[in-house]
């Protein structure tokens, strides 16, 4: 049986409120779990006391194998419980392939109108030296 550490989440629509549970990886989300670890409001302000956790339980269902999600894994590498390492994608930032194809093709209508713009400049500086 694999155990997860995870989220379940309660409370009303619009209004989130998570359960921290371990919980065998096949039953559903919001269903069967084993014990209840913790909580996490997010609704309440970042400065504020959003996540409350069993620091003794949690450490006993990781020495057992329970393996956390993400996001409880972010709980616990604040809490010190557990060490989550960063992750970086570069390419995240990256604009799509349509956005990047737009662009070029704005940089060379740009481009292009820079170059009339010269020439139309030194159009008539060349008719007033031949006059």
């Amino acid at each position: 049986m694999s155990l997860k550490i995870r989220l379940a989440r309660a409370g009303s629509k619009k209004r989130p409120y998570y359960h921290v549970v371990v919980a065998d990886a096949r039953s559903p989300r919001d269903g069967r779990f084993i014990e209840t670890l913790g909580s996490w409001n997010p609704m309440l302000p970042k400065d504020a006391e959003r996540v409350s956790l069993k620091n003794e339980r949690i450490q006993h269902w990781l020495e057992v194998g329970a393996q956390p999600t993400d996001r409880v894994l972010r709980f616990l590498d604040q809490a010190g419980l557990a060490k989550r390492e960063a992750k970086s994608n570069p390419k995240k930032a990256e604009p799509g392939k349509k956005a990047q194809e737009r662009a070029a093709e704005r940089r060379q209508r740009e481009e292009d109108a820079a170059a009339k713009a010269a020439e139309a400049a030194a159009a008539p500086a060349a008719d007033a030296a031949a006059e």
